[in-house]
């Protein structure tokens, strides 16, 4: 059974480096978890993306929040800073048990962190969020863009650097713009919306925050995060804040 789900992983993984162009703690321990059901928008010809999941609203739940523009703001230099009076903690930002992922990524340095759908992704660290998506406006064949994520949420940290996880299945409940989470803390469920392939995974991005929303070319990922995960997978704590601020005095925020 361990050699069958192995295979398994590895030709999910194959299956999703061609076509996906585009932590640990325990949630409070109060009510049951309530999640975002996503909304599909309809493809041109009138049909829903067979990838996406069906549209439902959850009972309670909050209304969607605009979906990040194409437009992208004018880039504002923004350097990640170590917290001063905080130590930072990091997590894996998927929680499971069977989970695989690859040291590259098609065409940008970024990460499919590959699981089963329905898995909890959780904050890679302490920090505020930045923005998130409620919707799969993904058509598939659309070049490159904002929506290719499909469901997802970006966090800017307490370390200064901002992370980015996309083609949720949903968001966890009370999981908006401004709210401030800890390390560990649910953000929502692994799935396959946007440009996933129909494969269930999460894509996974590290930037400096820029224009903190909007810059999807950056806000998907600059540096790749496969050796931050090798460290918090085992418990580690290395930090990406200088791999980041690197990249930054390079290219001064220009995906």
């Amino acid at each position: 059974m361990p050699l069958f789900r192995t295979l398994s992983g590895l030709t999910v993984l194959a299956v999703c480096l061609a076509g996906c162009g585009s932590v640990t703690g325990s949630p409070s321990a109060t009510a049951t978890p309530q999640f975002i059901e996503p909304e599909v928008t309809a493809s041109a010809s009138g049909s829903a993306d067979p990838a996406a999941p069906p549209a439902a609203a959850a009972p309670g739940s909050a209304t969607a929040t605009a979906v990040p523009s194409s437009a992208a703001p004018t880039p504002t230099k923004t350097s990640p800073t170590k917290a001063a009076t905080t130590t930072v903690k990091y997590v894996f930002p998927v929680k499971a048990s069977n989970v695989d992922y690859h040291p590259t990524h098609s065409k940008y340095p970024a990460t499919d962190i590959f699981a089963d759908c329905g898995e909890s992704v959780v904050a890679t660290t302490s920090g505020v969020v930045l923005e998130i998506s409620l919707k799969d406006v993904y058509v598939k064949g659309s070049p490159d863009g904002p929506n290719n994520g499909g469901l997802s949420v970006s966090l800017l940290g307490d370390d200064g650097v901002r992370y980015y996880g996309s083609h949720l299945s949903k968001v966890q409940s009370g999981i908006t713009k401004g709210v401030r989470v800890s390390a560990g803390q649910p953000l929502g469920k692994v799935g396959h919306t946007g440009n996933a392939n129909g494969v269930c995974h999460l894509h996974y991005g590290i930037s400096p925050p820029c224009a903190k929303v909007g810059d999807w070319k950056v806000r998907r990922g600059v540096i790749w995060p496969a050796t931050f995960l090798d460290s918090w997978r085992k418990k580690g704590q290395k930090s990406p804040v200088a791999t980041v601020a690197a990249w930054n005095r390079s290219h001064d925020c220009k995906a």
